[in-house]
């Protein structure tokens, strides 16, 4: 119930369209059964009874006599013609109001799914990185679009349709008492009997569909990964492992969603079936009582009630799904939840002030950090980095040399110790004036399906003009080889920048980073994938940088940090060495090691 509370929360914010629907959906189900009892004039023009005096007329046929009495004239022809124009006209402002309810459900169920992916996304721009760590990009993406749909079926196929059918079920039960109370208890005995045999299936489509949905993850995350490792698949022939490995993930989809709509499916013929002998029972019962007989039905009453008790069938059995349709949509919703429910902590603290131009230095002060309990990171990190220093920390991979960066913009917090900016704790400042006096390069470049001026200006759009981004992109050696672009600057570079190369797509990350004017500079593993040529380049950006600004440098490379400050070595998360270059290689310690490493790696 509490889930369902919380998919309903989505519901309330269109109340008033929702509450419009409703009224729709009930004229739909009043004007349906009033054009089934408007058979009962209808047949009694047919059979030339309309004179006849009833000693006692049900209350449908008092009703109708009051609504439609005029149209009842001492001629037949004109008595046909007009019931029949009554009934055209109650069919035609029937299906106005099924259009307005089938619309305006359409744009509540089509709001509510965007309302939740909107809150979704915003939600998972405040979750830290262990959760992109652990969930795959194809889960996360069926998530927010396939799951997000289903859950929202509820408001379509199960709210305003079981509305109707309440009430369509309502109306049709109230016709049928007041035609013949003893068949119509017949019905309300035996049709129970439906819902009670199918209950068992709908509670196996729940669990079947849950798997289902966590197959289909599977195979949108594997998608998302051939397509993203395009250049190493095919570098490595592996495109017949590819498809074995999709074939797998797609079948194990499609057997789960078989057998959910296997169970599905055995639904609607038990409860059709079941419905059937209902009705065909009530025949029986019903000439079995007399029809047309003097203590009988007369045959003007009788033919409408099996009409509307067959009628019946439909609404019963659309009622008798809605469990098994709000399963599924609640499953759904679930995997939703599951995200929405993890903790936020990309989020900042009340009071939270804005970060002050770097004047001194930064400090991290027996910095400890885990991504899960007990396994270690960083273990006691203490350094001092004065402002325009270049900082360089080199390691083996695994050394927790990433990790020590993030700290600086808070992607992730110390799990104990401090980072201090000009002697005032980093988690005092707002996440966002921290990360806008950071530039941030990585190892892996992210470029978007967009213009170069556009990926450029990323974050910088309302404040960059044309000749910042132009002179970011000459301190970044990039300049040149944009303008051989088509296009130059808007120049669309595809998804991903498949259109440059390593080189370029860095060069363009780098030029990123200068247009914001950082006052602090982070170069992770930046030259790790370039070739000497191009790290030659970037090298030259980075020189260009060095006047007021304080860089943090990780590279392989040891060649590339030689002119650093100040060089920190870590090990296993700790700090074990620190120093410059020509002191490390004197000293005989671990960067000595790493860098006879690199010269015997560079002779072979």
């Amino acid at each position: 119930m509490a889930r369902f509370n919380r998919l309903m929360g989505f519901v309330r914010r269109y109340a008033g369209v929702l509450t419009v629907t409703f009224l729709a959906a009930v004229v739909v189900s009043v004007l349906d059964g009033f054009t089934f009892a408007l058979l009962i004039p209808f047949l009694r023009v047919v059979f030339d009874t309309t004179g006849v005096v009833v000693d006692a007329p049900t209350a449908v046929e008092r009703v109708l006599e009051a609504i439609i009495g005029f149209a009842l004239t001492e001629n037949r022809g004109t008595s046909v013609r007009n019931v029949v124009l009554v009934i055209l006209l109650v069919i035609a402002v029937k299906n106005v109001a099924v259009y307005v309810a089938a619309a305006l459900g359409a744009y509540v169920q089509e709001g509510v799914a965007r309302d939740m992916r909107q809150d979704l996304y915003a939600h998972i721009q405040h979750l830290g990185l262990g959760f992109f760590q652990r969930m795959k990009g194809g889960q996360l993406i069926s998530r927010m679009i396939a799951d997000i749909d289903q859950a929202c079926r509820i408001v379509s196929a199960a709210l305003v349709s079981t509305v109707q059918n309440v009430v369509l079920v309502a109306i049709y039960l109230a016709i049928l008492f007041s035609l013949s109370w003893r068949l119509t208890l017949i019905t309300l005995v035996l049709a129970p009997a439906i819902a009670i045999i199918i209950r068992p299936i709908q509670l196996r489509i729940r669990k079947r569909m849950s798997v289902a949905l966590h197959d289909r993850g599977e195979v949108a995350a594997i998608v998302s990964e051939t397509v993203e490792g395009a250049r190493l698949v095919k570098a490595h022939g592996a495109e017949a492992y590819e498809r074995r490995r999709f074939a797998v993930a797609a079948g194990h989809y499609f057997e789960g969603v078989v057998k959910a709509q296997r169970l599905a499916a055995l639904a609607h013929p038990v409860s059709e079936t079941l419905g059937a002998a209902v009705v065909l029972l009530l025949v029986v019962v019903g000439f079995s009582l007399g029809v047309g007989g003097s203590d009988g039905m007369r045959p003007e009453l009788f033919i409408p009630f099996v009409v509307i008790a067959l009628r019946l069938v439909s609404p019963v059995k659309a009622l008798t799904q809605f469990p098994m349709h709000a399963e599924m949509s609640l499953a759904a919703a679930d995997r939703v939840f599951e995200i929405v429910d993890e903790r936020r902590v990309d989020v900042d603290s009340e009071g939270a002030k804005t970060l002050p131009v770097l004047e001194r230095d930064i400090e991290f002060q027996d910095v400890w950090f885990a991504y899960e309990p007990g396994t270690w990171v960083l273990r006691g990190v203490t350094l001092n980095v004065r402002r325009g220093e270049i900082l360089a920390i080199v390691g083996a991979s695994g050394a927790g040399k990433s990790t020590l960066v993030d700290l600086l913009p808070r992607f992730v917090e110390p799990s104990s110790g401090r980072i201090l900016i000009d002697d005032v704790a980093i988690s005092e400042y707002s996440r966002g004036s921290v990360r806008q006096a950071m530039g941030i390069v990585s190892q892996h470049t992210v470029i978007f399906n967009d213009t170069v001026r556009a990926n450029i200006a990323y974050g910088e759009e309302e404040s960059a003009d044309s000749g910042a981004v132009e002179a970011a992109a000459r301190a970044a050696n990039a300049h040149e080889f944009i303008e051989r672009l088509p296009q130059g600057y808007d120049t669309v570079l595809g998804e991903r920048g498949m259109r440059l190369s390593g080189g370029e797509r860095q060069r363009i990350a780098i030029a990123r980073a200068l247009l914001r004017d950082p006052p602090i500079l982070i170069l992770d593993e930046a030259t790790s994938a370039l070739d000497i040529e191009v790290e030659n380049l970037v090298q030259e950006a980075i020189g260009r940088l060095l006047e007021n600004r304080t860089v943090f440098v990780i590279a392989h490379r040891l060649a590339t940090v030689a002119r650093a400050d100040q060089i920190v070595v870590l090990e296993r998360g700790r700090l074990v060495e620190r120093g410059r270059h020509d002191e490390l290689v004197a000293a005989g310690g671990v960067y000595q090691r790493l860098h006879h490493l690199e010269m015997v790696a560079s002779r072979t």
